[in-house]
């Protein structure tokens, strides 16, 4: 028997977003979103509430780079999600290591295996959220999360989720299947 829950969203899996950015001063800035995703081959898509300091930062310069949150970054991923970065310095309270990306004006946190350079290509401002879309100019990963092949094993990546009904967070699990060929069984 099934059960009518009303407006309760539960899509899973959420991914932890750690958006990095620059201020007007260069300060560097990070969030934690979990309303994104990829949007394309080459997208990613974020929503982010109009008031954020992150939300100001890409107003600005456009850039920001969206690195994956893991088990070994969930603490540092949390905390990056309780403290506005307009009250205090999140990069320096953390003391993460931070660099300028090669690619776009926005902060790499090297903490972060796997992270993805952006330049935003299109914002909009709906029901007081900033919609951005972003096109991924690079993605700079830590080679001991590669495979054989050189492409990014999740496996080792080990990346988290957020389980919006628990308020939880959650590891990526094993390969059940294989994408595009499991389902010609029934061609």
């Amino acid at each position: 028997m099934k059960k009518n829950l009303g407006n309760t969203p539960v899509v899973a899996p959420l991914p932890v977003l750690i958006v990095a950015t620059y201020d007007e001063q260069g300060t560097p800035n990070a969030m934690n979103a979990a309303w994104g995703g990829q949007c394309g081959y080459h997208h990613v898509a974020l929503n982010l509430a109009l008031g954020h300091k992150t939300t100001e930062n890409l107003k600005h310069t456009k850039a920001f780079t969206l690195s994956i949150a893991t088990l070994d970054t969930l603490v540092l991923s949390d905390y990056f999600g309780l403290v506005s970065g307009r009250k205090e310095n999140k990069i320096e309270k953390a003391g993460v290591h931070i660099a300028h990306s090669e690619f776009v004006n926005a902060p790499i946190i090297y903490e972060y295996p796997l992270t993805l350079e952006c330049k935003a290509v299109e914002m909009q401002e709906v029901l007081d959220e900033m919609h951005v879309v972003g096109e991924v100019v690079n993605a700079q990963v830590d080679e001991s999360i590669l495979n054989t092949q050189g492409k990014v094993d999740l496996g080792k990546l080990q990346p988290i989720s957020f389980d919006s009904v628990l308020c939880a967070y959650r590891v990526l699990g094993d390969v059940v299947g294989k994408a595009f060929k499991d389902g010609s069984t029934l061609l």
